[in-house]
């Protein structure tokens, strides 16, 4: 049974307001993991990088906490990818598992 007084229209637009301001708090109170030299194997493995960067979603994690954010993947190994994303104002960049990314 609806609620009185919801808008099943607008429910995505405001559900992905609410998703973009919970993952500001999280982006100011935590730091953005990223994956180490060690794990990325960079003496053993080549890195590409392309000059048109590929939209993405991709699991990050800012302290404890997993987030799913829309991205660019701008370099890659056999392992994993380099990306980029904006939080707010703030541009954000670092490595994730390869299997943690989706092309889109």
């Amino acid at each position: 049974m609806p609620v009185v007084g919801t808008s099943k229209r607008y429910a995505a637009h405001y559900d992905g307001l609410m998703d973009a301001r919970v993952l500001q708090r999280i982006a100011a109170d935590f730091p953005l993991q990223t994956l180490t030299a060690k794990e990325l194997q960079r003496d053993e493995l080549p890195e590409t990088r392309d000059p048109r960067p590929k939209a993405c979603r991709a699991w990050v994690r800012f302290g404890p906490h997993a987030m799913l954010v829309d991205a660019a993947v701008v370099v890659w190994n056999d392992r994993a990818c380099g990306i980029q994303f904006n939080v707010g104002d703030k541009q954000f960049r670092c490595w994730v598992w390869a299997n943690a990314v989706t092309l889109v």
